[in-house]
C-alpha cells in the first residue's frame, strides 16, 4: 500500500515541479526592448534556466529581435538567412544551456550599443539539479514576472507528499 502511495507522490512532485521552476523574464522589465537600456545591467544578477522564457515587448513595427551567435552579435549583423521576431511580443523558450546573444536589426538600433543582449542559460533547475544558493530575489516590478522563491511550488508539493506518506 505504501508503494501505491509513493508513485501516486512522485507522478503528482513531478507533475508540480518543472512548471513551478520555471520563470518568465520581461527583458527590460516595464521598458521592454527599446533604445537607450543596458540591457546588460538588466541581465546582470540574473539567473537563467532552460525552460525559462525570455519575453520581449515593443510597438510592432519600430523593433524586432534576432537570435544570434556570438559573432553576429559582435558585430551587430543578423544574419540575413534568419527571420526575425516581429510580433512585438515575442517569447523565447530557453531550451539549451549556454551562451545566448539577441540584437535588434532595426537602423542603427544594435550599432548604437542599446538594443543587444547577452546571456548565460544554466541547465534546468529540478529534482536530480539544484541551482546554487543565492540571495532571494525580489521582483523589480511586476512585469518583471519573477518570483521571490523559485522553490515555493516545491516546498508546497514536498509538504503534500509527507503528509500523503504518512497516512
Amino acid at each position: 500500500m505504501a508503494s501505491i502511495h509513493f508513485l501516486i507522490a512522485v507522478t503528482i512532485v513531478a507533475a508540480v515541479v518543472a512548471p513551478t521552476l520555471a520563470k518568465e523574464f520581461m527583458v527590460g522589465d516595464e521598458k521592454g526592448w527599446t533604445n537607450n537600456f543596458d540591457y546588460q545591467a538588466w541581465a546582470a544578477g540574473k539567473e537563467f534556466h532552460v525552460g525559462d522564457k525570455l519575453i520581449f515587448k515593443y510597438p510592432q513595427g519600430v523593433h524586432n529581435v534576432y537570435k544570434v551567435d556570438g559573432t553576429a552579435f559582435q558585430l551587430c549583423e543578423p544574419p540575413a538567412t534568419i527571420e526575425p521576431l516581429t510580433t512585438g511580443n515575442d517569447v523565447i523558450t530557453l531550451s539549451t544551456p549556454g551562451r545566448k546573444w539577441y540584437l535588434c536589426g532595426v537602423g542603427s538600433h544594435c550599432v548604437s550599443g542599446n538594443q543587444k543582449l547577452a546571456i548565460t542559460v544554466l541547465p534546468q533547475v529540478g529534482m536530480g539539479t539544484l541551482a546554487p544558493a543565492t540571495a532571494p530575489t525580489t521582483p523589480t516590478s511586476a512585469a518583471s514576472g519573477i518570483v521571490p522563491s523559485r522553490y515555493f511550488g516545491l516546498i508546497v508539493t514536498a509538504f503534500g507528499v509527507i503528509r500523503m506518506i504518512k497516512f
